[in-house]
């Protein structure tokens, strides 16, 4: 989705525009984490070489591949970034005023910019000295050694050596395999000036003389006399400091200044500029910062995620007794015959198998009332899933049995049950071609055995809902499903809470569960809850949807009432999140 950043009313002279990212929550997101503008390809990822990236710049003609009408950066003058994650193309924050040459300002802050050439920087324009283009507290990255490349490219086309700085890099980290501050281009004889303050410049090639050195990590492109850099209390990595691609024997005519802790670590048989205080020991601390920073935790927290059985897609929590079990659906991923599905309940802490019930049945789910164990399963039959199944036991031996919920033009799949104050609720997954992809469907009961479908309730009408997992907290009935994020192809857990089951108010916290460690694959699906001596259990499912998917589950340090409520009345939460009409 392509936000309108060109708007009638320009920035001025202390009041710029602002783009900033809710990183922390504060500004009324309801979630932390990065706020990420990939310029990738939304289904084969990382783009490359012809301008693809995050601010829209081109200069038709300037190279056989470079056909489209030429578009200015200008638009962005006097504009303020904060708290955004860009990557994805061939640069992060780089702004190339192309054919308009003229005074240019732009504030980034806090921001972590990658690119295959540029990290971060500026092309083709002017500066004011009073209000300078100014980095403060980035990680720029570029990824690429071949060609022209930097952590930070600047070309401010200056007709002589300005005596304020151009551009401020203000405790900024800038890495990058080729160096990680280049200054002109090929072919341009203009000045720059930047100044560089409390940054760490890692240029990561660190090959011998005889190999493939770089030219400094600090580069004029065409001459050394082009470029001037005032240091301060800043920290250099690279086989050298200072170099020139074009002109190599000018690396000399760079002019700097240097001002407190200013250090270098390079190749030991290079000099080590007047200023500078070389490093005979790896500066850990540096390159540790070539990492981009660890952000606030998102939402609600889990004490411990950890995988409690692999092979498995569905497990439903219960207490039985007093004691924590799970029912387990066993079957194969696909295929298989009646005997491969069924039901198996185990004691959670021994692993003691209590019950094997329901064969050919799965994508259950259960629920204990007055000390009777329920459970609520589709049939598998002719290669698809079908109805909803009831299966009650006083004793875990002896089953009572039958069908509640008959499917229309249409196959049924998981299964949720909970208790209300009128009764009993379930949700329930359809494929009901009248909408799209999956839906969720409700039904009402008495008495757990006589159920009554809701034609005029539903969630998901209108996107993919599925795996649903319904519980009844202080009115509303809280649901957590599976959304299918698009184009990112990840499938993630929501919550979404109504009064009626008609109109629905998705968290503006989501997601609940996301697929973020390294054991989890694109999937967080499949949720169940329970509370358990002061705790809520979360189980989920983690996989790649096609080939393998393994359980696991989070620990929540609060009530199960607790936990539901808090996805919508919170610091940084609005009371309204997302609504949705049938």
């Amino acid at each position: 989705m392509e936000a309108m950043l060109s708007p009638s009313f320009k920035g001025a002279k202390g009041s710029y525009n602002e783009l900033i990212g809710d990183f922390d929550g504060s500004l009324g997101s309801g979630t932390k984490g990065n706020v990420v503008i990939d310029s990738g390809d939304p289904k084969k990822g990382f783009k490359s070489y012809d301008w693809h990236s995050t601010i829209r710049a081109t200069q038709k003609g300037w190279s056989p591949k470079h056909k489209n009408d030429t578009f200015s950066a200008i638009a962005w003058d006097r504009w303020k970034l904060k708290h955004l994650y860009a990557t994805g193309g061939d640069a992060g924050f780089f702004w190339d005023l192309t054919n308009q040459t003229k005074p240019f300002t732009v504030v980034v802050e806090d921001c972590v910019s990658i690119g295959r050439a540029f990290g971060g920087g500026v092309a083709n324009c002017l500066s004011r000295h009073d209000e300078p283009i100014t980095f403060r507290r980035c990680h720029l990255w570029a990824l690429d050694w071949w060609g022209d490349t930097a952590g930070a490219y600047v070309r401010v086309e200056n007709k002589s050596m300005p005596t304020q700085p151009d551009v401020i890099f203000e405790e900024c980290t800038m890495t990058s395999p080729q160096c990680a501050l280049k200054a002109g281009n090929f072919g341009f004889k203009t000045y720059m000036r930047i100044k560089l303050d409390r940054c760490k410049l890692v240029a990561l090639n660190f090959s011998q003389p005889h190999g493939t050195p770089i030219d400094g990590a600090i580069q004029s492109v065409e001459q050394g006399k082009l470029l001037h850099v005032d240091l301060e209390n800043t920290t250099v990595m690279g086989y050298k400091v200072f170099g020139v691609r074009v002109n190599k024997d000018t690396a000399k005519d760079i002019t700097y200044t240097t001002k407190g802790n200013v250090l270098a670590y390079v190749q030991y048989q290079q000099k080590t500029p007047k200023g500078f205080h070389r490093l005979q020991q790896w500066p850990v601390d540096v390159f540790q910062s070539i990492l981009p920073p660890k952000l606030p935790r998102r939402g609600v927290q889990f004490e411990s995620t950890k995988i409690i059985k692999k092979d498995l897609c569905e497990i439903t929590p219960f207490i039985w007794k007093g004691r924590l079990c799970h029912m387990e659906c066993i079957r194969p991923g696909s295929g298989g015959t009646r005997k491969d599905y069924y039901l198996l309940i185990k004691d959670a802490k021994t692993g003691k198998e209590l019950a094997r019930f329901a064969e050919g049945y799965g994508l259950a789910c259960a629920l204990v009332q007055d000390g009777v164990f329920y459970a609520f399963a589709s049939r598998f039959e002719n290669g698809n899933w079908n109805d909803v199944t009831m299966f009650k036991s006083s004793d875990l031996n002896n089953w009572e049995y039958k069908k509640v919920i008959t499917q229309g033009k249409e196959h049924l799949f998981n299964s949720s049950v909970c208790a209300t104050p009128d009764g009993f609720v379930m949700a329930y997954e359809s494929n009901d071609p009248s909408w799209p992809a999956f839906t969720t469907k409700f039904a009402t009961s008495k008495d757990l055995k006589n159920w009554t479908k809701l034609p005029d309730a539903g969630f998901g009408t209108n996107r993919y809902t599925a795996c649903p997992c319904i519980r009844y907290v202080d009115g509303y009935y809280y649901v957590l499903y599976l959304e299918r994020r698009s184009p990112r192809h990840v499938f993630e857990t929501y919550i979404t809470r109504s009064k009626n089951l008609r109109t629905w108010e998705i968290s503006s916290a989501n997601p609940v569960l996301s697929a973020k460690e390294i054991d989890e694959g694109i999937n967080a699906s499949d949720p169940d809850v329970v509370e358990w001596n002061g705790k809520t259990y979360i189980y989920y499912a983690v996989g790649d949807q096609l080939t393998w998917m393994n359980m696991k589950r989070g620990v929540y340090q609060g009530t199960e009432k607790d936990f539901f409520k808090s996805w919508y009345k919170k610091p940084g939460v609005p009371d309204r999140g997302v609504i949705f009409e049938p």
